[in-house]
């Protein structure tokens, strides 16, 4: 992997952060324990010292025969071995905190002396000094000023000081495990690291050996089959939500052409029919153009509709539709078509034009709704059919308020259908009678168009005709709302 696709890996990057935050915190954890320890032993170093210059100074008798001595003598062995490391010394007299001339002093000196600053010390006060002994090594020394209450104007200087080898090995010993410690710690945790991360993207991984099936037609969805975290879920819902969308917009499509060699059908059947009779010969050029002019709007009708299936919504903000033209209008061209039959075609939408209802989109589709309901009850009535308009309320989506929902009903006295043939004859290309003339579309296209805008219909019995009702819900103009 180069360095640029190493800077985009998430891999990578958790990583470089989790090793980077490990790396530091370990360092300032092995500063800071290191210099505990070290102040804890120069502690301890020091107490030890002070011990020994208690010591020394209960046993300092300054008035003894033959001048200053120290009853009992210290019993420490390493007091009487030359150069051992730990040293005692007593200066003085002194006027004014002035040192004279060493008096006193351990074996161990040998013939060394230890120096120290002159500086004034409190009486029975304890510094602390670092100076060079035998041989160069580095002491830490303590001492205390000591006045008699006899002679309080002499001061004598008692001195204690002790090699800081020992002290040092120490320090670096713990230094050494320490480093190693935290190096060991550094190796464990580097290593959760690892396994953090690689556990932590395998439904990552999931996801993307998930989309490689997608794409090899193995499986039609990302989520279902497999547990994702929570962080995860939300992102492969909504990417599963749009591959659930784009197979409703493909479907969709594929009943627009269906709907769309529907529409033109009759118009290439009228041209078709039109051509094989030789005498149209002198009305074939108005027939074509009138019928070219018909399979033109009902191919923009359809692209527009397309164009309105892509958009998801299910009518656009300020269209609509008046009813009562256009049932009057369909009910006058239905009329016509089935003359022979000479049925009572009953239109009842006058009262819609007196309330003024009006359908939130195109009068084309409403056309295309109401005419195949129409055209069908026209096909199986015996005497009569008839249309009617209102307005019913339901339930708001998320709260009690009612939302008026236009109903459009056709009826008819024909034979209707069994409540399991209105459900099936909704299905494309299902016909409830292979005798009667048609394709089995109208009504499919009634529900497509229905759904389309946010609507439905449903089909039962007609409690006066006693034939079949097709009820038609649709969305009101006047309270349109997306269909989201």
């Amino acid at each position: 992997m180069n360095a640029a696709a190493a800077s985009l890996s998430l891999r990578w990057r958790l990583l470089g952060l989790t090793l980077g935050g490990i790396v530091v915190a370990l360092l300032l954890a092995g500063v800071v324990l290191a210099d505990l320890f070290r102040q804890q032993a120069e502690r301890q170093f020091e107490a030890a010292l002070r011990v020994q210059l208690d010591g020394l100074t209960a046993a300092f008798d300054p008035e003894a025969p033959g001048g200053p001595a120290l009853r009992p003598p210290p019993a420490d062995p390493r007091w009487q071995t030359p150069y051992s490391g730990l040293y005692w010394q007593i200066d003085g007299p002194g006027e004014g905190g002035t040192a004279a001339p060493v008096r006193r002093r351990s074996r161990s000196l040998w013939d060394e002396a230890l120096a120290v600053p002159a500086d004034v010390a409190p009486d029975g006060g304890v510094h602390v000094h670092e100076t060079r002994g035998p041989g160069g090594v580095r002491l830490r020394v303590v001492e205390r000023a000591v006045r008699t209450a006899e002679r309080p104007e002499r001061v004598w200087m008692l001195r204690v000081a002790q090699d800081t080898a020992e002290l040092d090995a120490a320090i670096g010993d713990f230094v050494r495990t320490l480093a190693l410690s935290l190096g060991v710690l550094a190796v464990l945790l580097a290593a959760a690291a690892l396994a953090q991360v690689h556990l932590g993207l395998a439904p990552l991984r999931r996801l993307q050996q998930a989309l490689a099936d997608l794409r090899a037609g193995r499986r039609h969805r990302l989520g279902g089959d497999q547990a994702l975290p929570a962080e995860l879920a939300p992102l492969v819902g909504d990417f599963d939500a749009v591959l659930e969308r784009h197979a409703r917009v493909v479907e969709r499509a594929r009943t627009q052409a269906g709907n769309l060699a529907h529409a033109i059908r009759t118009p290439l059947a009228v041209l078709a029919a039109a051509a094989a009779d030789p005498r149209s010969a002198d009305s074939l050029a108005p027939l074509i153009e009138e019928q070219v002019a018909q399979a033109r709007r009902e191919v923009d009708r359809h692209l527009a509709r397309a164009r309105l299936a892509a958009s998801g919504a299910g009518g656009m903000p300020g269209q609509r539709a008046a009813i009562a033209p256009v049932v009057a209008g369909l009910v006058r061209v239905v009329e016509r078509i089935h003359a022979a039959r000479h049925l009572d075609l009953d239109d009842r939408c006058a009262e819609a034009a007196a309330a003024g209802l009006q359908f939130a989109g195109e009068a084309q589709d409403l056309q295309e709704m109401v005419g195949n309901l129409l055209d069908n009850a026209c096909k199986w009535a015996r005497t009569s059919v008839r249309t009617s308009a209102r307005v019913e309320t339901t339930g708001a989506r998320g709260g009690a308020a009612q939302e008026p929902v236009l109903c459009i009903v056709v009826e008819d006295d024909g034979p209707g259908l069994d409540e399991d043939s209105c459900t099936r004859v909704l299905a494309r290309g299902v016909r409830a009678d292979e005798q009667v003339p048609g394709s089995g579309l109208g009504l499919s296209i009634v529900d497509e168009l229905a759904r389309l805008h946010g609507g439905s219909v449903t089909l039962d019995r007609s409690p006066e005709l006693g034939g079949l009702r097709a009820t038609l819900r649709l969305r009101s103009a006047d309270h349109w709302a997306p269909n989201l």
